[in-house]
């Protein structure tokens, strides 16, 4: 179980993955429509699945003993559920790996999107955009 405050190690790197997803959508669409853009963000591809080897190889292992991981939000639930399919067609191919193994092996791979809601995507770019403007402002007081 997951507890409350919990930080993620990959925060940066998830958030610049997002923000080039962000991008790279507000680059293809000839009219802005922020929900619509949020929307088409979250299921973009994504560099890996945004998880800790830690927190995928805990719930791997017990999805792997037959628990349900039904009191998961829907998106982690989608999410680990990809993740368990694929570390299982690995294990036919490599089946000398360890589960922890197949984990790490399985969420460096490419996502096939993000696994957050739109609304999610909203906040967390909200906040990337906000401390940018943040730094920029503080640097360009530093110049005069």
């Amino acid at each position: 179980m997951k507890h409350f405050g919990n930080t993620f190690e990959y925060e940066k790197q998830r958030n610049d993955d997002l923000m080039r997803a962000y991008r790279e959508v507000l680059h293809d669409v000839d009219v802005i429509k922020m929900p619509e853009i949020f929307k088409a963000v979250v299921n973009s591809p994504a560099a890996r699945f945004w998880v800790s080897e830690e927190r995928a190889a805990i719930v791997i292992a017990q999805m792997a003993k037959g628990h349900a991981i039904d009191k998961m939000r829907p998106m982690k639930k989608e999410m680990f559920q990809e993740i368990y399919n694929r570390v299982l067609q690995l294990q036919t191919i490599k089946p000398h790996l360890s589960l922890a193994q197949l984990v790490v092996e399985v969420i460096r791979q490419p996502a096939p999107k993000f696994y957050l809601t739109p609304g999610s995507a909203k906040v967390i770019i909200s906040k990337i955009k906000k401390a940018w403007y943040e730094e920029r402002k503080r640097k360009l007081r530093h110049l005069f």
